[in-house]
C-alpha cells in the first residue's frame, strides 16, 4: 500500500512505545489525517444532532418510527449485500480486549467469530491502542506467542482454518484521541482505530480469504451509519480495495437507533452484516434519553431487567424480523458469566441461565449470540446448533408474525420490579471496581463472576442517578438521596480495603474511582458518557 505523505504534521504526542513504528508508519498516519480531514466535520454536526434529538425527547417523553424514511420501511425491493462465506455462520461470537493473551486465546476459542474490541472492553490508554494493533497484525502473520510471566504457561495460535474470524470494534463517535494530533486537533478515536487496522490489513485478510470486518458502537440514528458507509468507500478507494470489500455490524445499543433499524441497514446496504443487540447499553441509552420522562420510565435493578421485559423482548424481536427482512445476521446479546475454578454450584445455576438464554435466542430466530468467556463457548454453540444443525444461519426465518408498535420499545412501566437497596449497594460496588481497573488501563473486568466492561459502569452510575433524581424509595424505607449514594460509596471503599489489604488498596486507584462515580452519580449536569471524564483521567 502507497499514500502521499502528510500535507501537515501528524503529531504524536506519547512516549515512544516498543515497534510502534511498525503501526505509526507514515503512510498509515497519512490515511488517518485524511479521514480526520474529510470526515470529522461531520461527525461534530452529528454529535450537535444527538443532543438537540435528547432535549426533544426531554420536551416530549416519546419516541416513534421516522416519518421521513417511512418509504425505506415501506420498500420491501431492497436487500442488504450477500454475507461473504467467512461471515455468513455466527453461530457464537466471543468478545474480548486486544491485549496478546487474549488475542491467541478469543482465536482459539472455537467461537466462529472474535469481536476485537477496541472500544468498552478496552481502556484506550496510548499503550493499549498501539499493541493492540500490533497484536491482530502479529496475529494475521502468525507472529504472535505469549508465555504468562506468572504461571510460565505458553499460548500460541492453532491451526488456521481452527480460528475465529475477527469483527473489530472501533471507539464510538463521541472519543477522541489525544495522542494523535492532526492540524492541531485531536482525532476522533473512531478514525484512529478504524484507520490504522483497515490501512494496515485489508490486503492481508483479503489474501488470507477473509476481509476487514468490523462492529459500529453507539451508533445513534441512520445519519450516523451514513457517515460511517460515506468512510467506507473513500478509504476502499484509497487503498485500492474492491468496494464492499469492507462488512460492519451495528449494535443496535441506544433506544433511538432502535426507532431506524431499517434505516441503519439501508445506508450501509453495501457494507452491511448484521445488528446486534447489546443490552447494558440499550439501557443506558433509554436511562440517559429518558431520566426526565417521570416514573414511568425508572428503571429497576439492573439485573431484574431480563431480555424477557416486554419492551426488551419487543427490542429483541423487532432486531430479527429487521435483520431477515433485509437479508442481515440478527446477532443476540451477551453472557457475561465468568467461570468459578472453586464453586462448582455457582457454575452449575449459571450455566443453566446461560443454556435458557441462548436457547431463547436462538428459537426467536437469531443467528449467532455472545459470549464472554471461551468456557461458555460449547453452551451457546450446543444452543445455536440444535436449531440450525448443518445451516449457517436462519435468515429464511422472516419473523412476520412480529408486530411492534412504537410505545413497546419504551413501556417500561411494562415490567413490575421495582429499584432495590441491595440493587443500589450493587450498582456502587460495580461501578467503583470497575472504574478503578479502567484507569489502570484495564476495560475488562471480572466482578462478582460477570465480565464487566464500561457499558456496566454506564447503567451503574445512570441507575444511581435516576433513582436519586425520581425520588426512589427502597423496599427498606429508605430513599435514594445523594447522601445515602456517598454512604454506600464510603461502605465499600472500606470493605474494598479489608478485602484487598491496605497495601493493595493504597497502590489502585480506589478514592479515584470512588469520586469519580459519584461525580457522575450525583451531579445536577448529567455527563452524556462517563468515559469523557473518565478520559481525562487516564494516565498513559
Amino acid at each position: 500500500m502507497s499514500a502521499p505523505a502528510p500535507s501537515s504534521p501528524v503529531v504524536v504526542d506519547a512516549e515512544p512505545l516498543p515497534r510502534q513504528e511498525e503501526v505509526l508508519t507514515d503512510e498509515a498516519l497519512a490515511f488517518v489525517a485524511e479521514l480526520h480531514r474529510r470526515f470529522t466535520p461531520r461527525r461534530a454536526g452529528l454529535l450537535a444532532r444527538r443532543a438537540e434529538r435528547r432535549a426533544e425527547i426531554a420536551r416530549t417523553s416519546t419516541l416513534d418510527f421516522l416519518p421521513e424514511t417511512a418509504a425505506i420501511r415501506a420498500d420491501d425491493s431492497w436487500k442488504v449485500a450477500p454475507s461473504p462465506a467467512a461471515l455468513n455462520d455466527r453461530r457464537v461470537e466471543i468478545t474480548g480486549p486486544t491485549d496478546r493473551k487474549m488475542t491467541i486465546n478469543a482465536l482459539n476459542s472455537g467461537a466462529r467469530i472474535w469481536l476485537a474490541d477496541f472500544e468498552d472492553a478496552s481502556a484506550p490508554t496510548w499503550e493499549n491502542v498501539v499493541t493492540g494493533q500490533l497484536n491482530l497484525i502479529d496475529a494475521y502473520t502468525r507472529a504472535i506467542d505469549f508465555t504468562d510471566p506468572n504461571s510460565g504457561k505458553s499460548y500460541a495460535l492453532k491451526a488456521e482454518d481452527e480460528l475465529a474470524t475477527v469483527v473489530m470494534r472501533p471507539r464510538g463517535w463521541h472519543l477522541d484521541e489525544r495522542h494523535l494530533l492532526v492540524d492541531g486537533e485531536q482525532v476522533p478515536g473512531a478514525f484512529v482505530d478504524f484507520g490504522l487496522y483497515f490501512f494496515h490489513n485489508a490486503q492481508r485478510l483479503i489474501d488470507l480469504g477473509k476481509g476487514p470486518y468490523f462492529y459500529l458502537p453507539k451508533t445513534e440514528s441512520h445519519l450516523e451509519a451514513r457517515l460511517w458507509n460515506d468512510v467506507f468507500v473513500f478509504a476502499q478507494d484509497y487503498v485500492g480495495v474492491p468496494q464492499g470489500t469492507i462488512r460492519a455490524t451495528v449494535l443496535i445499543e441506544t433506544i433511538t437507533a432502535a426507532y431506524e433499524m431499517e434505516e441503519i441497514l439501508y445506508e450501509l446496504r453495501d457494507h452491511a452484516s448484521g445488528l446486534n443487540a447489546g443490552r447494558w447499553d440499550y439501557l443506558f441509552s433509554i436511562v440517559k434519553n429518558f431520566r426526565d420522562g417521570g416514573p414511568k420510565f425508572v428503571l429497576p435493578d439492573r439485573n431484574a431487567v431480563t431480555m424477557t421485559a416486554p419492551f426488551m423482548r419487543a427490542y429483541t424481536e423487532l432486531l430479527v424480523r429487521t435483520c431477515h427482512k433485509r437479508g442481515a445476521h440478527a446477532i443476540g446479546g451477551m453472557a457475561a458469566f465468568i467461570p468459578s475454578r472453586r464453586d462448582e454450584e455457582v457454575n452449575k445455576l449459571a450455566f443453566e441461565k446461560v443454556k435458557a438464554d441462548k436457547d431463547r435466542e436462538a428459537g426467536d430466530g437469531f443467528d449467532g449470540s455472545w459470549v464472554a468467556h471461551p468456557d461458555l463457548v460449547p453452551i451457546a454453540m450446543a444452543s445455536f446448533d440444535a436449531v440450525l444443525g448443518e445451516k449457517p444461519n436462519q435468515k429464511d426465518r422472516l419473523r412476520e408474525d412480529v408486530d411492534v408498535k412504537a410505545a413497546d420499545l419504551i413501556a417500561v412501566d411494562s415490567l413490575h420490579a421495582k429499584p432495590t437497596y441491595p440493587g443500589l449497594v450493587n450498582a456502587v460496588q460495580v461501578g467503583i471496581r470497575y472504574i478503578e481497573a479502567w484507569l489502570r488501563g484495564l476495560g475488562a473486568v471480572a466482578i462478582f463472576n460477570l465480565m464487566e466492561d464500561a457499558a456496566t459502569a454506564e447503567i451503574s452510575r445512570s441507575q444511581i442517578w435516576q433513582w436519586i433524581n425520581a425520588g426512589v424509595e427502597f423496599e427498606n424505607g429508605e430513599k435514594a438521596t445523594p447522601e445515602l449514594a456517598r454512604k454506600v460509596a464510603a461502605e465499600e471503599l472500606e470493605n474494598i480495603r479489608a478485602e484487598i489489604g491496605a497495601d493493595a488498596f493504597a497502590a489502585g486507584h480506589w478514592q479515584q474511582a470512588h469520586d469519580l462515580l459519584l461525580e457522575v452519580a450525583l451531579d445536577d449536569d448529567y455527563a452524556d458518557f462517563l468515559t469523557l471524564p473518565a478520559y481525562e483521567q487516564l494516565r498513559g
